[in-house]
């Protein structure tokens, strides 16, 4: 049984009623869980989508990648007479027609490549969507966590006031009875208002909350018609640290991208190698009517190779400068594993802070801040205590059971953090 639930079964036993806290959660629309926050944010949230269309942009371009050479084709025409000579003009006698093709032959396997050089690219934009979907996820996960904690808050606000309101009915009582002096009386109904004061501000939290989470997944739904549930507790078991490491290396999709870039890099040194090479123009035409030493090569076929000479021009910028980017995204890299290490040390320690933090809680504190209240008031009811002993009582009860809510807040958002280091969900 959990603590959160014992307060309420000890508020209903006292007060004769049942707790608030089942009561809030009946509403006409459905809570959505945190896995259908999460689909639903993955599905429409025009940020991601948008970066989407990125990565089918680099998938496009390697259809480009891949192409041939268009070949060529020329015609031209020459030898035609534009004016009479020696009383003769026949104009086309003498007309030559060529029509020409040529085509860029590409050595080297520069076309495979190029397009090989495409496909890492459309892997990188790929990984480098999954790391922004990974920080998103994050922050989706944090939003919801608050959501979570904010129910929680005015839940345990609404059962104090309950409780107190029980007390004041009791109290009143007393007065009537002659027990009771006007001026406490008067100080325990003036204590109410904090109890307002705490549901209106964990209303408007809460309100405030929900319209994050709501911006998050691009929901124009109303406030008081939007909902989440979910389990608010926390799990004392944590793997050791090792297991999260390897998880890390295997699962981070920043890393990932990095030792694709490395990939990348090598192949685009390789590829300004290729560019180095020459590249032969093949051509062929044909003639019609050509005046030739051959008086009966009246049509006639040519070829011709063409072959730049590269003795200035190899490609030697290229080749150095990805050459040096092998080295640099290497150098990269290596950061990227440092940073993956840290993210999840920082990560792990914070979630073993708050798993330290909140157990004492469940295991002793709520349980004696409980029972602690409840005995003083008992006594106070029968004037065995004091006003103000029933007053620190009540108060010290509420600081605990608050405190509890808020570590496993923190519990929680700190095991978000630690899923975000490693990469993905590894505590529910």
């Amino acid at each position: 049984m959990t603590p959160h639930l014992r307060i309420s079964i000890a508020i209903g036993l006292f007060a004769g009623i049942l707790p608030p806290v089942m009561a809030h959660g009946q509403t006409a629309t459905q809570a959505l869980t945190w896995d259908q926050v999460k689909t639903k944010f993955e599905a429409v949230n025009p940020a991601l989508r948008a970066d989407q269309m990125s990565v089918d942009e680099l998938k496009a371009a390697e259809i480009t990648a891949y192409l041939r050479p268009n070949p060529q084709f020329t015609l031209s025409a020459d030898g035609t007479q534009i004016a009479p000579y020696q009383g003769h003009w026949t104009p086309t006698s003498g007309t030559e027609a060529e029509p020409n093709f040529s085509y860029l032959h590409e050595r080297e396997h520069k076309r495979e490549l190029r397009l090989k050089s495409a496909q890492e690219a459309t892997q990188i934009g790929g990984s480098l969507h999954e790391d922004l979907e990974r920080n998103m996820i994050f922050s989706l996960r944090s939003a919801f966590v608050q959501t979570l904690e904010a129910k929680t808050v005015l839940d345990l606000a609404r059962a104090d006031l309950v409780y107190y309101d029980k007390i004041i009915e009791i109290s009143r009582a007393r007065f009537n009875a002659g027990s009771l002096a006007q001026v406490d009386l008067d100080r325990i109904e003036l204590l109410r208002v904090q109890y307002e004061s705490e549901i209106e501000n964990a209303v408007v939290n809460l309100r405030t909350q929900k319209i994050q989470l709501l911006q998050l997944l691009d929901d124009r739904t109303a406030v008081d018609k939007f909902d989440v549930t979910g389990p608010y507790d926390f799990s004392p078991d944590l793997q050791p640290l090792e297991a999260f490491h390897k998880i890390a290396l295997d699962a981070r999709p920043d890393l990932r991208a990095a030792l694709q870039s490395i990939e990348q890099a090598k192949t685009n040194h390789k590829l300004a190698i290729a560019d180095g090479s020459t590249d032969p123009t093949f051509g062929i035409w044909y003639t019609y009517n050509p005046s030739f030493a051959n008086p009966y090569a009246h049509q006639t076929l040519g070829l011709s190779v063409s072959i730049p000479l590269r003795i200035f021009d190899r490609n030697q910028g290229e080749k150095a400068r990805t050459s040096i980017d092998i080295d640099r995204n290497v150098q990269l890299t290596e950061t990227a594993t440092g940073q993956v290490f840290s993210d999840v040390d920082s990560a792990y320690e914070q979630v073993r802070s708050n798993i330290a933090l909140v157990t004492p809680y469940r295991t002793k504190y709520m349980d004696q801040a409980t029972r602690v209240r409840d005995t003083v008031t008992y006594a106070y009811q029968r004037g065995g205590a004091s006003l103000m002993d029933f007053l620190n009582a009540q108060s010290d009860y509420r600081v605990v059971q608050l405190a509890y809510v808020q570590h496993i807040g923190s519990y929680l958002t700190s095991a978000s953090q630690l899923n975000l280091a490693v990469g993905r969900e590894v505590i529910p």
